[in-house]
């Protein structure tokens, strides 16, 4: 049976945009190469930050085309780490809201794909 173990965004810069991901969310880097760089992300899931102008086939998507989401425990991290990434100069598009599935920020990463933040609200 097929396994899903890995999310690609096609970035322009995948050495800055690697770095962006390491600093903001503790990961690191564990294999770089002329067009790509990898960062595990749990479980065996890993992402690539792939060049965009060396993806075979070429990419019809926009940048900042693809969202991933974060779950955390509860509404104070949320805040917590909107503050957080806020201060680093992290480009946010939207601020810490309350939504149908929880309580939720969305920042953007350096080719504007949403890294969205979220804690679920209580079953």
């Amino acid at each position: 049976m097929a396994e899903f173990n890995f999310i690609l965004l096609y970035v322009q810069d995948h050495r800055a945009s690697a770095a962006h991901y390491a600093a903001l969310l503790g990961l690191p880097v564990v294999d770089q190469k002329d067009d790509i760089s990898i960062l595990p992300l749990r479980d065996g899931v890993m992402r690539g930050l792939w060049a965009r102008d060396h993806v075979a086939p070429a990419s019809a998507s926009a940048p900042g085309a693809h969202e991933i989401a974060v779950a955390v425990p509860d509404a104070a991290t949320v805040e917590g780490l909107h503050a957080d990434w806020s201060a680093r100069g992290v480009g946010i598009a939207q601020p810490p809201t309350a939504m149908s599935f929880g309580t939720t920020f969305v920042a953007l990463d350096p080719d504007g794909h949403r890294l969205r933040v979220y804690a679920p609200n209580p079953a």
